[in-house]
Order: structure tokens, then C-alpha cells, then sequence
């Protein structure tokens, strides 16, 4: 089974979200979802200062397997994105919860946080095999 930090929230497309202490969320993929995933070889990110809707694609991950978008748990403001992964795109890979982390939102609507699964929801969802 994939790991699944405890402190994080999902979206059932394999996303995760941390709340900051800024009020920023961070989101990135899944440990599940870097797997399935293979080698990620390419990461498109978004542009800082784009404005995104909940489960919106808002990036590109490209592996050599296959290209995969990354939705928006959230709607908001991209304020910061993970400038490493264009030279080291297999940080997905080796830390999808730490430095492997793709882009950084301000909410506008803070009550999606609550909307998201949590560890446990988001285990019965890779059960199913969703």
C-alpha cells in the first residue's frame, strides 16, 4: 500500500493538500500516483498569479509512461510554484510529499479545504481501485 501522511487531504484523482501557516495550501500528487505514474520526466507547471476552480487541470505531469493532468483541489490564486521540478523532475518521484511538491494556492473559498478526503477516505478510494 501507498503511504499516506495522515496530515494530508485528497482529491479521489490522487492529488493531496497541506494547509500552511500562511494560509496558503500546498498541493502535489500522491505517493500512489507518482507509482502508477513510473519515472516522471516532465513537469509542466502552472503560471504564478493564475486564478483556478476547484477540480480544474492545472498542470502536467509527464513520465514515461504517460501525461497526466493535476487538478486544483481548490479555488484560488497559484501564488508560488516548484521551480526545481524543471531541472529535477523526478523529485515527484523520490519525496511526492516534500520536495517533490508542484504548486502553492491562496484560497477563495476556504470551506473546499473541508470537502476533501481525508487519509482514511482517501485509503478506501485506492481500495476500490479508483
Amino acid at each position: 500500500m501507498s503511504h499516506i501522511p495522515r496530515d494530508l487531504r485528497y482529491l479521489s484523482s490522487h492529488e493531496w493538500a497541506r494547509k500552511e501557516a500562511d494560509g496558503t495550501l500546498t498541493v502535489g500528487i500522491s505517493d500512489h500516483a507518482q507509482d502508477a505514474l513510473g519515472d516522471v520526466v516532465f513537469v509542466e507547471v502552472p503560471e504564478i498569479g493564475r486564478m483556478v476552480v476547484a477540480e480544474e487541470a492545472s498542470a502536467v505531469v509527464e513520465s514515461v509512461k504517460a501525461a497526466s493532468d493535476i487538478y486544483s483541489p481548490f479555488t484560488g490564486e497559484i501564488v508560488a510554484v516548484n521551480e526545481e521540478l524543471k531541472t529535477k523532475p523526478e523529485l515527484i518521484n523520490q519525496e511526492p510529499y516534500g520536495s517533490g511538491w508542484i504548486m502553492k494556492i491562496r484560497p477563495s473559498k476556504v470551506e473546499e479545504y473541508a470537502k476533501l478526503l481525508d487519509a482514511d477516505g482517501y485509503t478506501q478510494v485506492l481500495e476500490k481501485g479508483e
